[in-house]
């Protein structure tokens, strides 16, 4: 059920309870794992576009690579409120399964909806803008209760780490500080592939408390929500980039730096969420294939009194996909550099700050 009053009827899996979200979709092909382990799908109720759903299953979480993290999952347990699909496939073969998708979801307690007519959602959605909705079991339930209070949820304190946590060598002196605001374990993955040791602090860490660990440098991760939710991080950032920090942000995270710099955010009116959306680079102006997930966006005017600048733009609508400081190391991207699920074009993103961190003037 929609708040504009439309009802898809569809059969039911996963946990069977009602669940309300904001209703958004993803246009990504595959790893679907890693999309629904994503922590910036809080609070929402995903539709993917692609019609054929969990076919390949459910790998073990316990599954881990070298540094210990699980290589096909991207926190430790499904994120979004429910999921909407067209067809759950009845048949999940894949060497590293180990359950069906169904059986995942009625584990952790997620409700899911099959059958349903997922191009006329999307269109409905394109045409209309996100908006709340609410997979019910009972044809009875009232659309008064449909309505999901999304933009207004401070969503950190369910997403983001409560006490601090160490990755890597704890002998080596090159320390990142992450401040959690959601993060994905690939981005912690490609940090430690860099040669860093990572420090994961909460979402509401203070610049004594970044500072504490004497970092090289410092990563504000994606998340879920309103960018202007996360007052604490947009106070740490702006000290961070009052001390010249080298400093990347992904995602939430680059919404965070542009409002400590003094920008403006704003809502998209059906986000960008897939694997193939092309956005230029303006420094070597090549445009890349990139992964992303999110709902919000920088203003793009409101940089102009700012001492930041575009660094990607989005090829499809021209919005704001990365921004770059003007005279201090400071980098921030709207997609996902470290993708998962998706191509891998941008991991440059990751080498360009190991190139920020490692410059003697800084």
């Amino acid at each position: 059920m929609l708040q504009d009053g439309s009802v898809f009827e569809g059969m039911g899996f996963g946990f069977p309870t009602n669940m309300s979200g904001e209703i958004v979709f993803n246009t990504g092909m595959v790893g679907y794992t890693e999309t629904l382990t994503d922590p910036s799908y809080k609070g929402q109720i995903l539709c993917f576009t692609y019609p054929s759903i969990g076919n390949y299953g459910v790998p073990s979480m316990d599954n881990l690579d070298e540094f210990g993290l699980p290589r096909y999952f991207e926190s430790e347990r499904i994120q979004t409120s429910g999921i909407i699909v067209n067809n759950l496939s009845n048949v999940s073969s894949h060497w590293t399964c180990v359950r069906t998708l169904d059986q995942w979801m009625y584990d952790e307690r997620i409700p899911g909806i099959t059958n349903v007519d997922t191009r006329e959602l999307t269109k409905k959605i394109r045409s209309h803008g996100v908006m709340s909705g609410k997979l019910v079991m009972d044809a009875s339930e009232s659309l008064n209760d449909v309505k999901f209070e999304y933009d207004s949820h401070n969503f950190m304190p369910e997403v983001s780490i409560s006490e601090p946590k160490f990755y890597g060598n704890s002998k080596n002196d090159k320390k990142i500080v992450l401040i959690d605001t959601g993060t994905k374990y690939s981005i912690i993955r490609n940090l430690l592939k860099l040669g860093f040791s990572v420090v994961r602090l909460p979402w509401n860490s203070t610049i004594k408390d970044v500072l504490s660990y004497s970092p090289i440098g410092v990563v504000i991760s994606n998340g879920p929500g309103d960018p202007i939710i996360c007052k604490e991080t947009i106070s740490t950032a702006s000290e961070i980039i009052e001390n010249s920090i080298p400093t990347l942000g992904i995602c939430l995270g680059n919404q965070i730096l542009a409002l400590a710099g003094g920008a403006r955010t704003h809502k998209l009116k059906f986000g960008h969420r897939g694997q193939n959306k092309s956005c230029l680079d303006l420094n070597s102006k090549i445009t890349l294939i990139t992964s992303q997930n999110h709902g919000y966006g920088v203003e793009l005017d409101s940089l102009q009194n700012t001492d930041f600048e575009v660094w990607f733009k989005n090829i499809d609508d021209n919005t704001v996909e990365g921004i770059q400081h003007k005279n201090k190391p400071i980098i921030a991207v709207q997609f996902h550099p470290e993708a998962s699920p998706g191509p891998d074009d941008c991991i440059y993103v990751f080498e360009k700050f190991r190139e920020l961190v490692t410059k003697q003037d800084f």
